[in-house]
């Protein structure tokens, strides 16, 4: 196993206020592995053996309610922390990561997560931000669900991603990762049908463009106007 540059991940904000020494010490147990596109990084209900850290591609978590309902939770980007089972005292994974193209991750065994942050506490305060933040984001995705009539709940879903992974393009901001009309669906609680209906619509009216690579935000201020639109 090649050893990794401290050099090409000191920036990432899992590792924010970490001091070389200890940085170097938390690379010297991880792995780096590649993980094909739709291939699995872990699995709902397996045990947590491992936490990672995204440094190519595209992960997106998705997990199985009780009832049998798939859901699209959310896209991991590059510099990304997942799979934190242990950091929040579960023994499994809470979801299934999927590849969604061609990826590259740091991984650490689970074991190892009490030793690390016990010499280096930033990496636990970072990782726990984290999590509070998708706690966040979660509590969010509810209330819309709860709250929100169906073309603002796809419109803020858009612009999550947009903020999270997209990538100012000429003609707007690329979600340059393939993501179907299904995931977002599964993201929005919605029907494939109602999703086809409102993107399609959106596209007649010059608001988005999508095909096999991804989608274009190409008006992102009459998306964000759209996603404040009526609630209840």
């Amino acid at each position: 196993m090649a050893a990794v540059n401290s050099a090409s991940v000191v920036h990432l904000s899992a590792f924010a206020g970490l001091d070389p020494a200890q940085l170097d010490e938390i690379l010297r147990e991880a792995r780096s592995t590649h993980y094909a596109k739709n291939s699995h990084v872990f699995e709902q209900g397996e045990d947590a053996h491992s936490f990672f850290i995204l440094l190519h591609g595209h992960v997106r978590a998705v997990k199985v309610t009780p009832a049998g309902e798939q859901i699209v939770v959310r896209y991991i980007v590059p510099g990304e922390v997942f799979g934190v089972a242990v950091a929040i005292g579960q023994a499994a994974y809470p979801a299934t990561a999927i590849a969604v193209d061609d990826s590259v991750v740091l991984a650490w065994p689970s074991a190892a997560w009490k030793r690390l942050v016990a010499s280096a506490p930033a990496l636990a305060a970072n990782t726990l931000q984290t999590v509070g933040e998708r706690l966040q984001d979660a509590h969010a995705r509810v209330m819309e669900v709860s709250t929100e009539q169906v073309e603002p709940r796809i419109a803020r879903a858009l612009l999550r991603l947009a903020k999270q992974a997209g990538r100012k393009v000429d003609n707007g901001i690329a979600l340059d990762f393939p993501i179907s009309r299904q995931d977002i669906a599964q993201m929005t609680s919605c029907t494939l049908h109602t999703v086809s209906r409102i993107m399609s619509g959106w596209e007649q009216r010059g608001l988005v463009e999508s095909s096999r690579r991804g989608i274009v935000i190409l008006d992102p201020h009459q998306l964000f106007i759209l996603g404040e639109g009526p609630r209840g």
